[in-house]
């Protein structure tokens, strides 16, 4: 096998508690419309053809992730998550079984609804030859910089909104991943860690529908993503 054709892997971060959204469970074991978060997320990257698939959960709750992931396709197996998002990831890293030139894939268990096209946009962008790859959507909302007592406003033409999966090869991620946790650097996703690395970011077109789930608002704008798909 070959790294043009080397397989496409995924780790699902659903390791958090998610406090803002203000539920009596993981964030990722919400419900939306009947189905948890996490499934939500893993059938997303399966329908885009993801081989493997490895979910971070929270320490004690194996048995409530079994029963959500249960009946799934694909290979999808959990791991117990760390104290941070990046210890979860490389700790989910660690725990796939693909070749070391597979693709690997990071998602956010809260990014439930993203569109199969999006995930295999980033997969593409990576077998081309890209370092990293994540997709980004325009940031449509007026954005001001604040400076000490002032404030000032920022030019959102060149500003990226940074959604997941966020991709590279899987050697290259795990190395990325040993190099911050061994120099202590604190990073917030998968790209940050990457450029530490030295290596170059590739942006390729994210979706909307991918949004984060993370305030109780958020469900109410995802059940209606959802019904505008039963409609198409």
């Amino acid at each position: 096998m070959t790294s043009s054709d080397a397989p496409a892997v995924a780790v699902v971060v659903a390791a958090g508690s998610g406090s803002r959204l203000g539920a009596a469970v993981p964030k990722a074991l919400v419900e939306l419309d009947g189905v948890t978060l996490v499934r939500r997320a893993v059938d997303a990257l399966t329908d885009a053809g993801i081989d493997e698939i490895v979910v971070t959960i929270p320490e004690g709750l194996a048995g409530e992730f079994a029963v959500a992931l249960a009946g799934a396709d694909g290979r999808v197996a959990s791991v117990v998550g760390g104290a941070t998002r990046q210890d979860s990831v490389r700790l989910g890293l660690a725990a796939l079984t693909a070749p070391a030139d597979a693709i690997v894939l990071v998602h956010d268990a809260a990014r439930s609804l993203v569109p199969a096209d999006t995930v295999r946009g980033v997969v593409a962008a990576v077998r081309d030859g890209a370092d990293c790859v994540i997709p980004v959507i325009p940031v449509v909302d007026s954005v001001r910089r604040v400076t000490g007592p002032g404030n000032e406003v920022v030019d959102r033409a060149d500003l990226r909104a940074v959604q997941t999966p966020q991709a590279a090869r899987l050697r290259v991620l795990r190395d990325a991943h040993d190099l911050v946790a061994r120099d202590g650097v604190d990073v917030t996703d998968d790209a940050t860690v990457c450029e530490y690395a030295g290596l170059s970011v590739t942006l390729v077109p994210g979706h909307r529908d991918a949004l984060k789930i993370t305030e109780p608002i958020d469900l109410v704008l995802a059940r209606a993503i959802l019904e505008q798909r039963r409609q198409s």
